[in-house]
């Protein structure tokens, strides 16, 4: 009897991981495409926050990438084995978040000293408003299975989906204002109001605890 509830709760565990895959591999997915975009779209428009946008894009999209190679030494190597890589997994992601926030701190103060704008991106504003409700639908279905895996990693992961999807907002609304009142300094300062959410995005995943 004791054999059948093992067996089946290694079958359960291993349908959760395969979920945990399908997750992943969408957000790979939908993060080159949101970088892309943004990073295109911030260069041509000389835009720090979607530039900034982008590149935390590509900092989701390597952790996306390293939480698939985690899941994997799970399923050869066991649960235990995996932890270490899990540690390693948010150590690396968190180490990408702050020299971002090192990367946006300095360009915006470049930006203010030289008075140097943005132009207005429709293509930053429209992956923009898309990403907020991907990342809503990302976020609490990789809660869910980190809930049900007990992994520090996945909650990680899902975590860096909200500030995602909040980083979208200030984006938006960045662009909004900019293209209501075209001021020089719209850009620089919303990109500074970024650096809050990667400080705590970068925090959680360097201490690997989340809170809700």
């Amino acid at each position: 009897m004791g054999v059948v509830s093992t067996t089946e709760m290694t079958d359960d565990r291993a349908t959760l991981i395969k979920q945990a895959f399908r997750l992943e591999y969408i957000t790979l997915a939908w993060m080159t495409i949101e970088a892309a975009v943004a990073i295109g779209s911030g260069v041509i428009a000389d835009s720090l926050t979607l530039t900034a946008f982008g590149i935390d894009s590509l900092i989701e999209l390597a952790s996306a990438t390293i939480l698939i190679w985690r899941l994997t030494v799970e399923l050869r190597h066991g649960q235990i084995f995996a932890e270490n890589a899990e540690r390693t997994a948010s150590r690396i992601g968190g180490a990408l978040l702050f020299t971002l926030v090192a990367y946006v701190i300095a360009s915006a103060g470049w930006k203010l000293w030289a008075q140097q704008g943005a132009e207005f991106s429709l293509s930053g504003l429209v992956i923009s408003v898309l990403s907020i409700p991907t990342m809503y639908f990302l976020a609490r279905q990789k809660l869910r299975l980190a809930d049900a895996l007990g992994s520090r990693a996945l909650r990680v992961d899902a975590v860096e989906s909200i500030t995602c999807g909040w980083l979208a907002f200030v984006v938006v609304g960045a662009l909004v204002a900019q293209l209501v009142v075209g001021a020089w300094w719209v850009d620089p300062l919303a990109s500074l109001g970024v650096v809050w959410f990667l400080i705590r995005e970068g925090r959680e995943a360097w201490q690997g605890d989340c809170c809700h």
